[in-house]
């Protein structure tokens, strides 16, 4: 199922049990409490490359999920769900589309021709990899693995490796390698913004700085 980002939410707000109705309810659009609702943060990032975002289903409602914050800043993304009741994903036409994926030699400078659009893996790594496998369509699409970076002390999730970055740094890397650098770091920026509004409203985050995000 494709998402838009300027349609209606996805589901009505929320509450987090026990907790004190002024503090719990969470912002349908951003699933951040609405104390502390990002969506005023969230840019708008104009793109010539298409990005195209295979969420693992169960990340739909994880407000850690930085995949939802990159669709919400790029007009030129879809989100597609995959697994659970919404089946597999089913994907648009992939013209010119190269894969973003932890796998062969790392580019360190734009393929060409560019890429026309860039498809990305949004779920935890055990998760990708078996979509990596299962998904036909990714079968045969050429891969674009980004160079290993220094990863920020914060983030909102562990990972398995440290070189393991989350979506959102990984479509801006993408992107600073296919486009410039200005859209990358709108991008970085919005995640370090959703890391510290995190903190600020309670959520544990990691301060390991050799942890990156699933």
């Amino acid at each position: 199922m494709t998402r838009d980002p300027h349609s209606s939410p996805e589901r009505p707000a929320t509450t987090v049990p026990g907790a004190r109705p002024s503090s719990a309810v969470k912002c349908p659009r951003c699933l951040f409490l609405a104390n502390g609702c990002l969506c005023a943060d969230i840019p708008t990032v104009v793109t010539r490359t298409r990005v195209v975002i295979v969420r693992h289903t169960l990340e739909r409602h994880r407000s850690s999920n930085s995949g939802r914050l990159a669709h919400l800043a790029l007009p030129n993304s879809v989100l597609i769900d995959h697994g659970g009741t919404e089946g597999p994903a089913v994907m648009p036409p992939l013209d010119g589309a190269w894969l973003v994926y932890p796998s062969g030699d790392p580019w360190h400078t734009c393929p060409s021709p560019p890429p026309r659009q860039l498809v990305v893996l949004d779920a935890t790594w055990s998760q990708a990899r078996r979509m990596f496998r299962k998904l036909g369509a990714l079968r045969g699409l050429p891969i674009l693995r980004l160079p290993d970076v220094a990863a920020p002390k914060e983030r909102l999730r562990e990972a398995p490796s440290p070189d393991r970055v989350s979506t959102i740094e990984a479509i801006a890397g993408a992107l600073r390698l296919v486009e410039e650098d200005a859209q990358a770091t709108i991008l970085e920026d919005l995640f370090r913004r959703a890391v510290q509004q995190a903190a600020a409203t309670g959520r544990n985050v990691s301060r390991s700085p050799t942890l990156d995000e699933l």
